[in-house]
């Protein structure tokens, strides 16, 4: 077999590993799938904005992957005009552009919101040279806080892996895996389970991180049951299913993350992501974007119950960009029906809604650039 023959093929595994992983990115065409037809609402309670402290001991940061402002109103809609996210009093906007081009991916966005710095797309944790920037998640880390990660999608994946990982190419899902053995996050709930287990390099790191001290499962429901300790909770061989047919529950692992999480007295750091809003608008799904918006909305509930009984804790909600183009060309209070319809299957440029409930949200008004919203949260734990 010649060099050419061996570099096809290895490109070609290559392809077909990645496309395993980005293939939500294909576009619906049934009309079926543009018009979200209502169903019961959910109850939104009302949260106390009374706080214990001027600045944050924990931070819960969420990110609802490819959310912009439509996203969020075809769900307001569809839950007949209420969210948790109505609790949020301060509001701002994030430009959202990378390094190296005007619409930014989730790589590049991702490293913004963890790292407060911009770079190129495709990047995960690293400059423009591609050299590694420290995450706010392993300032934490280095404080002393406990930290965690959860995802809808593979937790190796470009948004959870940009607050762990450093790698110039989100496609090195192995690689970023590795990572993970390099920090000493607590929790880490996601998909992914192949990247850690079934490797090129032949070592199966769900043995090292048991002898790490992990937790290592891959149910639900034994996930549910970890009080304590270090919990890698592996729920899928690549992504999550998508919602309400995927084995993890987002509001329940996060809700599962943090009572682990708040054991510890100096504080905690945690970025928890819906995916697959995202993933809605790249198919031009609206029942897909509406179904995953609620179950994001339904998380930031379970968000809110924590820090409203904590008092010291600073929720920021956001999107790493928007996606879809999506506008909403019909809809209904009542009954809950969102019609939408979309401009683009890819992501775009606009700016993105920043929320933020807790001590110092405060200063998330106003517009900012998606870097911003990093170096405040730095500098409100003093990192």
């Amino acid at each position: 077999m010649n060099f050419k023959s061996i570099l096809f093929i290895v490109l070609a595994f290559t392809a077909q590993q990645l496309f395993s992983q980005e293939n939500y990115k294909t576009i619906s065409k049934a009309d079926s799938t543009k018009t979200y037809l209502g169903g019961k609402p959910y109850e939104v309670k009302t949260f106390t904005q009374k706080f214990k402290s001027k600045t944050p001991k924990n931070i819960i940061m969420m990110i609802g992957d490819g959310m912009g402002t439509a996203q969020i109103f075809a769900g307001l809609t569809a839950n007949q005009g209420h969210l948790f996210l109505d609790n949020f009093k301060c509001v701002g906007f994030s430009k959202t552009q990378s390094a190296n081009n005007y619409i930014t991916d989730s790589a590049a966005g991702g490293t913004a919101l963890s790292t407060g710095q911009k770079t190129y797309n495709g990047a995960i944790g690293v400059n423009t040279d591609t050299v590694a920037i420290k995450t706010i998640l392993e300032m934490a880390e280095g404080k002393g806080l406990a930290t965690g990660l959860v995802s809808t999608s593979a937790i190796t994946h470009a948004t959870p892996a940009s607050y762990i990982a450093h790698q110039g190419s989100r496609g090195s899902y192995e690689d970023i895996a590795a990572d993970f053995m390099k920090t000493d996050v607590d929790v880490f709930i996601g998909g992914g389970y192949k990247h850690f287990a079934v490797r090129k390099d032949k070592r199966d790191l769900t043995k090292d991180l048991q002898a790490n001290g992990y937790q290592v499962l891959r149910n639900m429901d034994d996930i549910a049951k970890v009080k304590s300790g270090k919990l890698a909770g592996l729920t899928a061989d690549e992504h999550n299913e998508v919602y309400p047919k995927r084995k993890m529950d987002l509001p329940l692992s996060t809700q599962t993350a943090l009572n682990i999480l708040s054991q510890n007295k100096k504080g905690f750091f945690i970025m928890v992501e819906g995916s697959q809003i995202d993933w809605g608008a790249h198919a031009n799904n609206t029942i897909y974007v509406v179904n995953e918006m609620l179950d994001f909305d339904r998380t930031i509930g379970k968000a809110l119950e924590f820090a409203s009984k904590d008092g010291e804790t600073l929720i920021i909600v956001t999107a790493d960009h928007e996606t879809g183009g999506l506008a909403l060309v019909g809809g209904d209070m009542k009954s809950g029906m969102v019609k939408g319809a979309f401009s683009t299957g890819d992501h775009t440029s606009v700016m993105v809604p920043v929320f933020a409930y807790g001590p110092g949200a405060e200063n998330f008004t106003g517009i900012m650039e998606n870097t911003d919203v990093a170096k405040k949260m730095m500098s409100l734990m003093g990192f």
